[in-house]
């Protein structure tokens, strides 16, 4: 499969918020990747169902969210009725994570877990294959603009081989401090999906869609 660019509006201008996701959808982003962050389980407070409601009037590309918050199962539903096409609620979050993740599917979404930097990828062992994805954060979860954790690399290789035994279908997506100049390497170890806020939304939004996209078509 073909990677896919996943611009994170944490970094839009909200002021302009539409016209910055319809710029980044014309330059040829895939997905758009929408963080909410509750204060709790992060120390951040973003946004909500409003917006993502808000955002799907104004793009045709699915609306991938990512849910930094606690209890997740309350608001799961309410998240893909508004218009999430993909779910990802992180695994340190959650207890039943088969529940969440069926309930999800049975919405018609795309159903994933997201994983801190500290937690080891085969806590994922059992839950691998009923995913359709896997976030892989790269920075700890809660603020934009961090630096990537090289050691996140190796991570992203033992989940691809885990992947080939367990699951060949899953996508692993990666979020976090990628920018033009580490996405290759990203990429080589084995992330699909990848998320990027500042290198997209900071300065011409078209140049720098197109400048990743450059870059991932060397990649299947």
């Amino acid at each position: 499969m073909k990677p896919l660019l996943a611009p994170s509006i944490l970094s839009a201008d909200f002021a302009r918020l539409g016209k910055e996701a319809k710029e980044a959808q014309s330059a040829g982003a895939d997905l758009l990747h929408v963080d909410v962050m509750d204060g709790r389980f992060v120390p951040n407070i973003t946004i909500g169902i409003p917006v993502v409601e808000s955002l799907k009037k104004e793009v045709e590309i699915p609306l991938d969210v990512h849910l930094m918050i606690v209890e997740p199962e309350k608001y799961i539903r309410d998240f893909i009725k508004a218009g999430a096409n993909y779910i990802s609620f992180h695994f340190e979050a959650a207890v039943h994570h088969h529940r969440i993740v069926e309930t999800i599917k049975s919405e018609g979404a795309k159903a994933g877990v997201a994983v801190n930097p500290s937690t080891p990828i085969n806590f994922l062992e059992e839950i691998l294959p009923f995913l359709d994805f896997v976030l892989v954060m790269s920075v700890n979860p809660g603020f934009g603009g961090q630096k990537f954790i090289e050691t996140s690399l190796r991570k992203i290789e033992k989940l691809k081989k885990m992947a080939e035994k367990l699951n060949q279908e899953l996508l692993i997506e990666v979020d976090g401090g990628i920018k033009l100049d580490n996405v290759e390497k990203v990429l080589s170890s084995g992330a699909r999906i990848i998320v990027a806020g500042s290198a997209v939304f900071k300065g011409n939004i078209k140049e720098n869609v197109k400048a990743f996209k450059e870059k991932l078509k060397n990649f299947s």
